[in-house]
This record gives C-alpha cells, sequence and structure tokens, in this order.
C-alpha cells in the first residue's frame, strides 16, 4: 500500500467515526441513537480489520468507493445500515447447469457497491 492510500484509508476511518460520534437518528429517541452509533463504530472495525491485509491495488481502490459510498448514502438517507437491494428472485432458473451459474452471476454484478462487503460480513 502506498503512503497516499494509507493515508486516504485512515482519514475514511477517522471520517466514519467522526460520523458515528455526532450521528443523529431519524426518529431522535436517545436508544435509537445509541444503537445506530454502536452499529456504525462496529461495521467500520469489522470492515477495516478484514481487509487491512489487502495488497491489491485494485481492490484497495474498491473498498475505498465502497466506504465513501456507505457514507454518502448514510449520510444522504439518515440511516446507518445498507440500503436493500430489489432483484428477482432465482426462482426462474433451473437448479443446476450453466443457468444457474449464469443468474448468479448476474445477481453478483448487478450487486451495488455500497453492498459487496456487506453479506460476507454480516
Amino acid at each position: 500500500m502506498t503512503p497516499a492510500t494509507r493515508q486516504e484509508v485512515l482519514g475514511l476511518y477517522r471520517k466514519v467515526f467522526r460520523i458515528a460520534k455526532n450521528w443523529q437518528s431519524a426518529s431522535g429517541q436517545i436508544e435509537e441513537t445509541m444503537r445506530e452509533k454502536e452499529y456504525i463504530r462496529n461495521e467500520a472495525r469489522t470492515l477495516f480489520r478484514k481487509n487491512k491485509n489487502v495488497t491489491d491495488p485494485n481492490l484497495i481502490k474498491q473498498c475505498i468507493e465502497e466506504c465513501e459510498a456507505r457514507i454518502e448514502i448514510g449520510l444522504h438517507y439518515n440511516i446507518p445500515y445498507p440500503r436493500p437491494i430489489h432483484l428477482p428472485p432465482m426462482g426462474l432458473a433451473h437448479k443446476q447447469g450453466r443457468a444457474l451459474r449464469h443468474q448468479e452471476r448476474l445477481r453478483k454484478i448487478s450487486k451495488p457497491i455500497y453492498l459487496k462487503s456487506h453479506d460476507e460480513v454480516s
């Protein structure tokens, strides 16, 4: 990891924790705010620790883009949780074979960047 990339990653880490410190839930309830703050901190720790040994520059760039997207979406919609995606169910494909692999590949490609690591951790 280059020093510039390292500084960018550390800056994102600090930014996430500053957001968590000042976070106010949409409902305004204290319990909800505390739960959401804790979720933000735990999610950041988990994902950053999971990716701390990544050395591939393209993968690092993808992780940075995911982090920035999740920050922007969370601030815009005022919810810390990843927004759900609506993809058609896999009921149309056969249970095996080429059609199933093709549909799984399409679902993986169509997954938004801000959810790339969500299923792996949560």
